[in-house]
């Protein structure tokens, strides 16, 4: 799963098909005006998905979200064995999709790590990114592909932040 919202499906997933839970980062790239506008994101490996403007103040960002990668695989790998995907299939998860590009990033860390299938299954995502997010992975299994999608959260009828706590809780469950 990919955090935070992601664990949360991934828990359920997992735990319904009796499989292992584990945890992919990868992290968004904002604008530097508007940090909720992607311009990439960057696997767990720090791997951009696409090119970007050089500028001080997107290299800071990245420099962040690799800071910000590292505190999370410490804190929520805890206690948890090496991963090892090599020849593995995978099914990543997520709240859902929006831009795809945190999706992206997840998808190209668990390829740099060897994985042999992957399918990406997530609630929502909008019906325009079908285009973009089908071909990159082996299956897509969704509930909603909405042409009306402006959030992730207006597809839920509560959708808190997850805690650092509440991922690492879900991940020393299975």
């Amino acid at each position: 799963g990919l955090p935070r919202g992601g664990v949360v499906t991934a828990y359920y997933v997992a735990r319904a098909l009796h499989l292992p839970l584990d945890i992919i980062i990868p992290r968004k790239i904002g604008h530097p005006s508007n940090p909720e506008y992607a311009l990439s994101a960057i696997s767990e490996n720090g791997t951009p998905i696409s090119p970007l403007p050089k500028s001080p103040e997107i290299d800071q960002i990245i420099q962040q979200e690799r800071q910000e990668i590292a505190r999370r695989r410490a804190l929520y790998r805890q206690g948890l064995a090496p991963r090892d995907l090599k020849g593995k299939t995978l099914i990543i998860t997520d709240d859902g999709i929006a831009t795809g590009s945190t999706m992206q990033a997840a998808l190209l860390t668990a390829r740099e790590e060897g994985a042999a299938k992957i399918i990406i299954a997530c609630p929502v995502l909008p019906l325009d990114r079908l285009g973009t997010i089908k071909p990159l992975a082996d299956e897509l299994i969704y509930l909603d592909a909405s042409p009306n999608f402006y959030a992730i959260s207006q597809f839920y009828r509560s959708f808190p932040q997850n805690s650092d706590e509440e991922v690492m809780s879900l991940l020393s469950s299975i």
